[in-house]
């Protein structure tokens, strides 16, 4: 590997961490250095932007410790076999970037992954050291992510969560066969696995810390995992049961969905089309249903192309679910139950927060209901309220002009 500079080292690096989607901040503990003690903070605004469940922006430096690896995984443009620039730090240059970074307030934390080099326990020690150093060397108390590798010794990974504030493990794919042909060297037993025991250790990190004040904390902002999505055959069917799985094995907080990206030099094994990025919207979309709106994995499903197994990529999977149901609707907002409500295209959980409390002290009328929600026209074929009543379309085709969001129109919430 050609010597390279510190700056040469991060443009590599960064532009190769690029693919990793699961670097969001949110959940962890709220520390700072406004006490005079330490360095860094995970509070406040802020070359990687990561967004809280709340809209605050966190910056992080987000990068891999190398893009050389041992395995060749069809998919990665890291793979063994690709024709790339290499290229290494060590943990001290991490280190120092991280904090040189940080002075110049750049960013409020740290994401690292890494292409395993000489072995998966060499490469998480070196992962480890990264986040040892900041925080005992350097008394950090900004964000840090670790991506750990499965195949690494539990006691590496274990120390992994003690010095950040979230860890992620990949399971990649979101069947066993499309893993099995498209990253042969992996095991998503191993996978598994291993996220199995970093919750058990969420899970006993916060027992200790309830009855011990001094207890160690242990990845605070708990794990999360990706998924490849388009790389393989699995459809959209196969991914929201896939991601319900891992939500309730593992207590994940977040599942991320990466469209695959055409590399160079592609296996033949590839698509040699990236799928529609729409596709990947909607499989975010179809994660908020299940995390913040009561649906359950088969009935997101139900959403989809009874052929195909696809989400629609036109409208957002709940508008898809209430069009396919139309004998649901319309509900009263008056006496509908909150799981109802939240089924109601366009109306958002605050907005169902906001109907609940106010039907308490009287009657709502259609005025009422448009003052808590952007648009009230989405939603009016679907609710009845005092001084409302759709006119009857109980026809999909003749409802879904109506209600369709316009050509180009993203909607990011549901």
């Amino acid at each position: 590997m050609a010597q390279l500079d510190t700056r040469e080292k991060l443009e590599i690096l960064a532009d190769a961490a690029k693919y990793d989607a699961s670097c969001a901040s949110s959940g962890t503990a709220k520390r700072n250095s406004k006490d005079g003690k330490g360095l860094g903070s995970t509070e406040g605004m802020g070359i990687c932007h990561a967004y809280a469940p709340d809209g605050r922006c966190i910056s992080l430096l987000k990068i891999l410790l190398t893009n050389s690896c041992i395995f060749d995984c069809h998919y990665c443009i890291n793979r063994k076999s690709s024709n790339v620039r290499r290229a290494r730090f060590t943990a001290k240059e991490v280190v120092d970037l991280t904090i040189a970074f940080y002075k110049r307030n750049y960013i409020e934390g740290l994401f690292l992954s890494s292409g395993i080099i000489a072995s998966s326990n060499y490469t998480m020690e070196q992962m480890v050291e990264v986040a040892r150093s900041l925080r005992g060397d350097h008394h950090f108390r900004g964000y840090i992510h670790l991506k750990t590798i499965p195949d690494a010794d539990p006691e590496l990974v274990h120390q992994a969560g003690l010095y950040a504030d979230r860890l992620s493990i990949n399971v990649e794919l979101p069947t066993a066969g499309g893993l099995k042909r498209l990253a042969p060297e992996k095991d998503g037993v191993r996978i598994e696995t291993a996220m199995r025991e970093v919750k058990a250790s969420i899970v006993d990190g916060k027992d200790a810390k309830a009855k011990y004040k001094s207890a160690p904390r242990f990845a605070p902002a708990g794990q999360s995992t990706q998924m490849i999505v388009g790389a393989d055959a699995a459809t959209d069917g196969d991914i929201v049961r896939k991601a319900s799985t891992l939500y309730d094995r593992f207590g994940l907080r977040r599942v991320y969905y990466s469209a695959f990206s055409p590399i160079p030099d592609a296996s033949a094994v590839l698509p040699l089309q990236r799928p529609p990025l729409m596709r990947e919207h909607r499989l975010y979309q179809s994660d908020w249903l299940m995390r913040f709106y009561e649906f359950q994995p088969h009935e997101v499903v139900a959403a989809a192309d009874d052929a195909t197994g696809m989400l629609p990529l036109d409208i957002d999977p709940k508008l898809a679910w209430a069009l396919k149901f139309r004998g649901s609707f319309p509900v009263d907002v008056n006496r509908a139950p909150r799981e109802m409500l939240l089924r109601v295209p366009g109306l958002g959980v605050k907005a169902v927060n906001g109907i609940l409390t106010s039907r308490r002290w009287r009657r709502l009328h259609l005025a009422d209901v448009a003052r808590l929600t952007v648009s009230v026209a989405k939603i009016r074929p679907f609710i009845i309220a005092e001084d409302w009543r759709p006119v009857a379309l109980s026809d999909r085709a003749e409802l879904r002009p109506i209600v369709a969001p316009k050509p180009r129109q993203m909607e990011m919430f549901v």
